[in-house]
């Protein structure tokens, strides 16, 4: 192995540390379940980890990793695509941050295709042409999901007063 493959490879302790966050927050987001979540992106970094050496020779170690989860998160849907997201009260969502409930609620009330759009552009950074990838659709299919959720987002976190002073 040349010193150049060295450097492009990432090392796995600090690679994972760095993306399971990233990819549990976007299945949190789409499943609005805690455990589901967390099974969901153990099984996508045991994949990650069974083919670490092709997977850290890639471009993108992270984006394999996360269009495996949305893939897995696509499967586990496959019968029941439109299940209730937000399961009991007995879990807590925490994304390890500060988030804004009524904006997590929001997301949840979208169409499954839109909430993976979402999770893929904001939640994982991903291009349009990476989320088009990810979701097996095309780029202008993406970009309709994304303008069409984002009207929705805004209707539903509209407030009275904010629907007030906005311009007709």
């Amino acid at each position: 192995m040349s010193d150049a493959d060295r450097t492009v490879q990432p090392a796995l302790p600090a690679w994972y540390a760095q993306e399971y966050p990233k990819v549990y927050r976007a299945l949190l987001v789409l499943t609005g379940s805690p455990s589901e979540a967390r099974d969901l992106t153990d099984e996508a970094f045991t994949r990650a980890v069974e083919r670490w050496k092709r997977v850290s020779h890639m471009d993108s170690p992270g984006g394999w990793v996360q269009t495996v989860a949305i893939n897995l998160f696509r499967r586990s849907r496959r019968g029941h695509p439109e299940r209730p997201l937000i399961e009991s009260d007995a879990e807590t969502v925490s994304l390890d941050e500060p988030t804004d409930v009524d904006l997590h609620l929001a997301i949840a009330r979208l169409s499954t295709r839109k909430r993976q759009a979402i999770v893929c552009r904001y939640v994982l950074d991903m291009t349009e042409r990476e989320t088009a990838a990810a979701l097996g659709v095309a780029i202008g299919t993406v970009a309709r999901l994304l303008h069409e959720a984002r009207n929705e987002l805004r209707a539903q976190l509209a407030t009275p007063e904010t629907s007030a002073k906005a311009p007709q």
